[in-house]
């Protein structure tokens, strides 16, 4: 597309679909062809992720067939299978918080080939509305547009680049990131030079100035500094993408640069076989029958042959006494034992690649168009995100970890107001530094649920040990590249927390966010019964993690404690953790008391291994990292520590260890 094909405005074609809470309306709209009309005071659906729009299973999809499967996670079970394609729909409309969750691109794109135009919000989430925008979705958070496009009125495309970088906003007029980065190099559209003046900068606005392309011809890189709000493109150190979105990025792929395009630096990108497993295990037989199971396989070998062909390093299954067993590792947590390294750039296509923050690298996750185009250039937009410094003191009482500190901070009125969408969490303060890497981990990887852009923390010492000590790395050449924040860097918001404050928390079903003391939880629905305790994925599955689970059943053991009732999973989070869990002995404790055990997967957490739930009315208390509507099964899911987690197996109710 060239520059004189841009976008100037836009006509609303279609109907335009109001997501109401009274499900009343909302099937009037779908099945009665009924026409709603605006009505600010309306109650809209709140919080709905991409696990929502597109449930796991529409994901084994990577082409026009999502278009059928649009919203069909959506609460309340009314919105089936094309509902949303054969109504003639061309703007949605919804209340707060549209596309947290996952960086799955297929979200959007199910809606655009659903014959969506525009997508209207209170919030826009970051992931998801930059996924909007590589594919030409329109998005805003402005309804006074509403009743305008309902009138027929031509809207300006000015009315949707409001508020957006002039990068940003360019790739709207271009009509995706695609077409403009054929402008791009052609040279037909040239993004502004970023001229901030030297000014102190948090720990990512270095990274990102350090890492800015300064000339696109000669590949210079670093500038004096950046500012909240500018807009480049920055160099990469580091791709990665699991066998969910490497089909798709792969497709996009071939359709922007041709059948024979080349990955440029392969030896910079990897791809993981880790988030389908153990899907076999799980799969219900109604998704069999609509060969779900030869679709989701698929994708494996899709990526398989994809990463073959152009030399990428592809972790994938193990094999234990001739058997399959598991994958090498979760993506997140073998880019923190292998691959990211300090003062690093990362991409991913997931939205918990902010983990690799906790090694002091600028880490976050793209959606398929992103890293289809980073394939071949190298590089990555950013617009330059707002921190906010989050400092630590204290002392963690006993029974309190990094998951009840993060349960507790997201449940502050800054995040579940949206505040927090697109920040930078920054972590510091001597409680930071005292906390072992796995527990700093936990800290970035749950960024993401407050909103967040990433989350990060200063690398030290502990890095360079681990690191050095796991690969091998010259600790001189590491300790080199650490970056600090600067003193007196400007930070929209600052939290103070006294660790020595907090209790063991507990998110009750339906967000992350909403954090509950778990004493309060009591007190309020008295012994909540569960049937599940998951233990596992990225946040939960590390060394420390093990650590915790073996503690409480141990004690469990100990106190003549068994699993009544209740099936308590333990999963790792990579082949190494695995070993670690039976060098401690933590193997045979656990299959002593009838854990079951799982190898490396995404599993549960992504509703696609042992562990999830299904039926509606079974309750899980899990250490996953968020459990949105139908993310781990129909059931309710409770987030908590891994010592929560496994004390609740024994207790048969949602409790701590000191209850044992």
């Amino acid at each position: 597309m060239t520059t004189t094909q841009q976008r100037t405005s836009v006509k609303l074609a279609g109907r335009v679909l109001y997501l109401t809470e009274d499900q009343g309306p909302l099937k009037a709209q779908l099945y009665d062809k009924l026409d709603v009309p605006f009505d600010e005071g309306q109650k809209l659906i709140d919080n709905i992720s991409t696990d929502e729009l597109t449930p796991g299973w529409v994901c084994y999809y990577y082409d026009e067939t999502l278009a059928r499967y649009c919203l069909v996670g959506l609460r309340g079970g009314n919105i089936k299978v094309d509902a949303i394609k054969n109504g003639g729909f061309g703007l949605i409309v919804s209340g707060v918080s549209k596309g947290c969750g996952s960086s799955r691109e297929t979200a959007p794109y199910s809606e655009l080939k659903a014959g969506v135009q525009i997508v209207i919000a209170r919030n826009i989430e970051k992931i998801y509305g930059q996924n909007c925008q590589n594919i030409g979705l329109l998005t805003s958070t402005d309804f006074s547009l509403i009743p305008r496009l309902v009138r027929g009125e031509s809207i300006p495309i000015e009315e949707f680049t409001k508020g957006l970088d002039s990068i940003a906003a360019e790739i709207v007029r271009h009509g995706g990131l695609f077409a403009y980065n054929q402008a791009r190099l052609a040279g037909s559209t040239v993004p502004p030079a970023v001229t901030t003046a030297a000014r102190p900068m948090t720990l990512c606005e270095k990274i990102i100035a350090q890492r800015a392309i300064a000339d696109a011809k000669t590949g210079k890189l670093g500038i004096a500094a950046v500012k909240p709000g500018d807009a480049l493109f920055v160099r990469t150190d580091v791709r990665f993408s699991h066998e969910y979105v490497t089909p798709m990025a792969e497709a996009l792929f071939r359709m922007g640069l041709g059948e024979n395009a080349t990955i440029t630096d392969p030896a910079s990108v990897f791809a993981f076989r880790d988030h389908l497993t153990f899907l076999d295990r799980i799969m219900p037989e109604a998704h069999i029958k609509m060969g779900l199971r030869e679709q989701a396989a698929s994708l494996a070998t899709v990526q398989e042959a994809f990463t073959k062909k152009q030399g990428i390093k592809l972790y994938g299954e193990v094999e234990r006494d001739g058997k399959l067993v598991g994958s090498e590792g979760i993506c997140h947590n073998i880019v923190i034992e292998d691959i990211a390294e300090p003062g690093q750039l990362v991409i991913g296509t997931d939205s918990h690649t902010c983990m690799a923050g906790a090694l002091g690298c600028f880490a976050f996750g793209v959606g398929s168009t992103d890293m289809a185009n980073s394939w071949f250039t190298k590089d990555v937009r950013v617009k330059v995100p707002e921190s906010v410094r989050v400092n630590l003191t204290g002392t963690m009482s006993a029974g309190v970890c990094a998951k009840d500190l993060m349960l507790h901070l997201l449940s502050d009125q800054f995040f579940k107001t949206g505040a927090g969408i697109g920040k930078v969490l920054e972590f510091a303060g001597s409680a930071v530094r005292a906390m072992s890497l796995d527990e700093r981990a936990t800290l970035t990887n749950m960024a993401v649920e407050a909103g967040g852009f990433t989350g990060i923390i200063e690398a030290d010492e502990v890095v360079v040990d681990y690191i050095a000590t796991m690969r091998g790395t010259d600790r001189k050449k590491l300790r080199a590249q650490i970056v600090k924040a600067d003193s007196g860097a400007t930070y929209c918001k600052t939290f103070d927390i006294d660790l020595s404050t907090l209790v063991p928390t507990v998110a009750t079903p339906g967000d992350p966010r909403n954090g509950i003391p778990l004493a309060e939880l009591r007190s309020k629905l008295g012994q909540v019964r569960v049937q599940i305790a998951y233990g596992g994925s990225c946040t939960g599955g590390k060394k420390a993690d093990m650590d915790m689970y073996a503690s409480v059943v141990r004690k469990a053991i100990e106190r003549g404690r068994t699993l009544k009732g209740v099936k308590l999973y333990i999963q790792f989070g990579s082949q190494r953790i695995r070993r670690y869990a039976e060098t401690m002995g933590y193997i045979d404790l656990f299959e002593g008391a009838g854990v079951e055990l799982i190898d490396p997967s995404c599993g549960a957490c992504i509703k696609a291994g042992p562990g999830v739930s299904f039926t509606a009315d079974e309750v899980t208390v899990s250490a996953i990292n968020r459990n949105f509507p139908g993310r781990s099964g129909p059931g309710q899911v409770y987030l908590a520590s891994p010592m929560v987690v496994a004390a609740s197996a024994f207790l048969g109710y949602v409790g701590g260890p000191e209850e044992l």
